[in-house]
């Protein structure tokens, strides 16, 4: 899967997903619906963007800096 997807999964998930569990019940967590799918994404974001930093090649040691 390419970076750039990968990245705009989030972007996805909370603008176009909120439309579709726009309810307050079921609860999940004690939180209406909507609210624990933010929540969600949110901290999904923060691991794809972990997983894009670590498959970065830019992010890689170059031979100099490994040998140093």
């Amino acid at each position: 899967m390419s970076l750039r997807l990968l990245a705009a999964l989030p972007f996805v998930g909370i603008l176009l997903g909120v439309p579709f569990v726009n309810r307050v019940e079921p609860l999940v967590l004690g939180m209406p619906l909507v609210l624990a799918w933010i929540v969600m994404w949110v901290v999904l974001t923060s691991v794809i963007m972990t997983v894009i930093y670590r498959r970065d090649p830019a992010n890689r040691p170059s031979e100099t800096e490994v040998r140093s």
